[in-house]
């Protein structure tokens, strides 16, 4: 029996606009279901609802030229040569096809150009084929298979529904004949049609998708001035005498991406978040729609508000084990319904996340000083206080000092840091280490809450502000004395502490995260800083999550070797805070080269080898991966 395998998505052409999006093949087609599992398809809010959407001209498939994407579009070129129309010998094309694809939210339309230049008429057949299996996103990404379903469909002239559950498919052609096939699974849309010399002519279809059992829904806000918005930027730095023409097109082309993935919460349709990735995490994640918001906050500090609005409405408030929810807590991820892959199972509402609470606060300060609304800031308030008491209780479970994490379910993530998948925490010889585990960026990100958390306390007549502190620098002390490691290189944190409380001595980017916290003194972010920077550390195409000298490393491990451009944006953002700007520098020059190499849209992660090789299964676009454009911009700005 074949294992199943997570397919791979490096390949595939997209268009989406949350909470919409359709994978292909180059040439346009999805193809996911006869061919074995695969990634392609029309997914709607976690649901394949087109596993199948194939075009033919004369019963050949048109061949491949070229292929592009914009926001919200994909467009596909192809020659037809393989009819029987009295096609000139030669290499030059007589017949063009174009195929345009549209995506907003609930809709994809799809349009069909033939264009001629040949000197009479031709008639054509121009054929879709369309098969669904309404597949969960999970059993896609596991790559567990599917069958298209049996397609009852409502019948209205040019017009066929079929639905699932709460999904309802409406498909519109006009002009098209159309037929059930293969025992009703496949329905066959057909368009003769008449192409005139030097002429062409279209077909178009659309599919409307509805769904009254999703989590999320599309956006209802403004979204943001991309072109604007990054040319405000580019001319800000020419002002300044810095140019780079590398920076204007990923920037724009960024924001347009972070615009495709703004989404809202069923229960909430006016608070905007970004959806942290396409296609397998097209929903609230808190880590990631706080950190995507943290870093635009140069240009944009609306998203902040909503998204930590949006967070707040589902604080945590009891003690329940089985979705690691405790009071105070932020969430980490929100589904339609439970999310099952291998021996992990996570309910709708899940919240093993260590370090989205800290987060939380910590976006909320920087929103505050950065011009948020005071009444927004005040409404936050009794969340703040929460999300406060939580670091020093429920995220301390052992009151060591220190927050760490262990799964009491059973069937949750066994790490919930950033680094979240099973092999990430090991030692520098690349065993793995047991929890509970207290990472080093956490610590962090705590001690930076608590002095952010105390301030807004302070700021807005509120008690508490002076236990925090205090609570902070204990945490400082308590790091300094039990965090530090040192080998040949000399001394750098480690990246956890066990549950033995022993140093995880790996050499990784997390601790990058560390400078600008407070946690560290000037010295020690020089130290940090510098390590980072080392040939082991720096790929030349961002930061390594670990070191290329550590046992555990492998340029393509999800967390143990490959680049993370959010990650290294992180760093980035950190050093230039820190005043460590020189350090920083390879790093920005790192991801301007990645924004080359990848088209101008960074994805999820990739190869940590030095060379822009893909990570086949990284998502694209991710919302932090392209938040980095804003960073870059920033640290080019302080230069």
């Amino acid at each position: 029996m074949v294992q199943p395998m997570q397919p791979f998505l490096h390949d595939l052409v997209t268009a989406f606009a949350a909470p919409t999006q359709v994978w292909s093949d180059r040439g346009g087609d999805v193809v996911s279901s006869t061919e074995g599992p695969g990634a392609s398809g029309v997914i709607h809010a976690d649901v394949r609802v087109v596993s199948d959407l194939r075009l033919t001209v004369d019963g050949h498939s048109p061949e491949y030229l070229s292929s592009s994407t914009g926001p919200g579009t994909a467009e596909f070129s192809a020659v037809v040569r393989r009819v029987n129309v009295g096609l000139p010998a030669g290499a030059d094309p007589q017949l063009r096809l174009d195929r345009r694809r549209t995506v907003t939210p609930g809709m994809v339309t799809e349009e069909v150009c033939v264009s001629s230049r040949l000197a009479h008429p031709v008639c054509l057949t121009v054929e879709l084929t369309i098969s669904s299996d309404f597949t969960a996103i999970e059993d896609i990404k596991t790559g567990s298979g599917s069958t298209p379903v049996a397609i009852s469909a409502a019948v209205d002239a040019e017009r066929l529904t079929w639905r699932c559950g709460a999904l309802s498919v409406t498909l519109e052609a006009e002009a098209a004949k159309w037929e059930m096939v293969d025992e009703r699974r496949v329905i066959r849309l057909s368009w003769p049609i008449t192409v005139p010399a030097l002429g062409d002519s279209s077909v178009m279809l659309t599919l409307g998708i509805t769904d009254s059992g999703s989590a999320v829904v599309a956006a209802t806000t403004a979204p943001l001035l991309a072109r604007a918005l990054a040319a405000k930027s580019v001319t800000a730095l020419s002002q300044v005498g810095v140019a780079d023409l590398r920076l204007q097109p990923w920037l724009e082309q960024s924001l347009n991406d972070l615009n495709s993935l703004r989404m809202a919460t069923v229960s909430a349709p006016d608070d905007t978040f970004f959806a942290a990735g396409a296609p397998w995490y097209f929903t609230l994640f808190g880590r990631d729609s706080l950190w995507t918001a943290r870093l635009l906050l140069p240009l944009d500090v609306s998203h902040a508000g909503t998204t930590l609005r949006t967070l707040a409405r589902l604080q945590g408030t009891v003690v329940n084990p089985d979705t690691a929810e405790s009071p105070g807590k932020i969430m980490h991820e929100l589904r339609r319904s439970r999310f099952t892959f291998g021996s992990v199972s996570l309910p709708p509402l899940y919240y093993g996340t260590i370090d989205a609470t800290p987060l939380w606060v910590c976006l909320l300060h920087d929103a505050w000083r950065a011009g948020l609304d005071p009444s927004l800031v005040a409404e936050l308030l009794p969340a703040l206080e929460a999300a406060l008491n939580w670091l020093s209780t429920y995220g301390d479970a052992d009151g060591d000092g220190f927050l760490e994490y262990v799964d009491h379910s059973g069937h949750g993530l066994a790490n919930q840091g950033w680094k979240d998948s099973g092999d990430a925490v090991r030692f520098a010889d690349g065993s793995l280490a047991e929890g509970p585990l207290a990472l080093c960026e956490v610590q962090g990100y705590a001690h930076q809450a608590a002095l952010s958390g105390a301030d807004l306390l302070e700021a807005f007549g509120l008690k508490g502000a002076e236990r925090h502190r205090t609570w902070a620098a204990h945490l400082a002390d308590d790091f300094r004395e039990q965090f530090w490691c040192e080998d040949q290189g000399g001394r750098y944190p480690a990246l956890a502490l066990d549950g033995r409380k022993r140093r995880v001595n790996s050499t990784t980017s997390n601790i990058g995260h560390l400078i600008g916290t407070g946690l560290l003194t000037p010295e020690e972010e020089t130290l940090v800083a510098e390590r980072l920077t080392r040939p082991d550390m720096d790929s030349g195409f961002g930061l390594r999550t670990m070191s290329s000298l550590d046992a555990g490393y492998s340029p393509l491990s999800y967390h143990c070797g490959a680049v993370w451009p959010h990650d290294t944006a992180i760093v980035i953002a950190a050093m230039t805070k820190a005043g460590l700007g020189r350090h920083a520098t390879p790093l920005v020059e790192g991801l301007l080269r990645a924004s080359v190499a990848f088209d101008r849209r960074l994805p999820e992660l990739w190869s940590g080898e030095g060379r822009p090789v893909p990570y086949p299964a990284a998502c694209r676009p991710q919302a932090w991966s392209a938040a980095a454009a804003v960073t870059v911009a920033e640290a080019l700005a302080a230069r």
